[in-house]
């Protein structure tokens, strides 16, 4: 049975459309959105599916899923509009903003380096036991105190669900709000996207629940990897929980759907413009592909090239036919891509998640059918 696809897609895009439904048919999937804004107009906006397994309940135009590290992207541009501001240098030690995080040796750790992964606190030495992981205070007040596993600025090593702490600190010092506010207030409201990095409860009736994946490789449990995922360890149910929802953890668990994502992101594509409001300088979405690192990453184990905040585009990951491209997705296969080339913004999110950190083919058939429609 085929399943119902509701929306607007552009007949130049109906090769994205086309995907979107083969992503149901051949791939599995049970509920999803697309959306695609070029030159700062939605050129897609698909959503189709059900919200449970037993595709009783349908998705919605609203729905809502957690996006795991997708969410990331927010965080990152949230700092990013800071430095734009010229409220933070991106190259000053942490501690100029966070004067108790120069403990254990990280007086010389820089704020770019809690952008590109590289400040070696991909994980945490402190116990994240009970609710641990949804009190602000006492998640900066463990790694403000622990030292790195590495050292800081040499390589990458995929800060999980940290790196949204130690910018969202960052961010909290600076602008005297909590990230999540600072994120409604400065991009989400004026952008008009339905994001949120810590959930009212009255969103819960549009929220759905994500379909854990089948099974997930655990990696050595003495590598960096191995530690990075068990402590703070998360089980992929652990979204359908309230205190979850409500807390701000801005490296995982932003509630969103692809237009809400593309909405947000949307200005990062066309310089600093979208919707007809300035969120920062075209000089400050630039920023984004300084290149930081690039090598094996110590948590992933495979090449990943880092920028300010977003994966770049590069042989090891090439996402893009346009060199100014970056991209980020979430575990389960959410994903996220920003062209600035092409002055094009691209989300993907499905409530079916399967085992990959980093998108997986549903997300990469419709990015790629994005493309093969732009070059007809």
């Amino acid at each position: 049975m085929e399943t119902p696809i509701h929306g607007i897609c552009d007949s130049r895009f109906a090769a994205v459309k086309a995907a979107f439904e083969n992503n149901f048919r051949e791939h599995g999937d049970i509920g999803a959105s697309v959306a695609i804004t070029l030159d700062g107009e939605f050129v897609v906006d698909l959503w189709g599916g059900h919200l449970d397994e037993e595709r009783t309940d349908s998705w919605q135009e609203d729905t809502l899923v957690n996006v795991w590290s997708s969410t990331k992207t927010m965080a990152a541009m949230s700092l990013l509009l800071l430095a734009d501001r010229g409220e933070v240098d991106l190259h000053a030690p942490a501690a100029k903003y966070w004067p108790e995080f120069a403990q254990n040796g990280k007086e010389s750790v820089e704020v770019r380096h809690f952008l590109s992964h590289t400040a070696g606190l991909s994980g945490m030495d402190e116990k994240v036991e009970g609710d641990a992981l949804y009190d602000w205070e006492w998640m900066t007040d463990a790694l403000a105190k622990q030292a790195p596993w590495w050292e800081p600025g040499t390589q990458s090593g995929y800060h999980a669900l940290t790196q949204g702490h130690l910018i969202g600190e960052i961010v909290r010092r600076v602008s005297g709000q909590s990230i999540g506010n600072f994120f409604r207030q400065e991009i989400a409201e004026p952008t008009g996207a339905d994001f949120h990095i810590g959930a009212d409860g009255a969103l819960d009736a549009r929220i759905g629940n994500l379909i854990p994946p089948k099974s997930r490789v655990a990696p050595d449990s003495d590598s960096i990897a191995g530690r990075t995922f068990a402590n703070p360890g998360v089980d992929a149910t652990e979204p359908r929980k309230r205190a979850w929802r409500a807390a701000e953890i801005p490296a995982a668990n932003g509630q969103g759907n692809a237009r809400s994502i593309v909405r947000a992101q949307t200005a990062m594509a066309n310089g600093g413009q979208a919707f007809g409001k300035t969120i920062m300088s075209e000089a400050g979405t630039k920023r984004i592909f300084e290149k930081q690192s690039e090598g094996t990453d110590l948590v992933f184990g495979m090449p990943v090239t880092f920028g300010m905040g977003y994966g770049l585009n590069s042989p090891s990951t090439p996402i893009s036919p346009n060199s100014n491209t970056c991209f980020w997705g979430g575990y389960g296969g959410s994903s996220v891509m920003v062209d600035q080339d092409a002055r094009l913004c691209f989300s993907y999110v499905m409530n079916k998640m399967e085992t990959g950190l980093l998108g997986d083919p549903r997300g990469f058939g419709l990015a790629a059918a994005m493309y093969m429609s732009m070059a007809v």
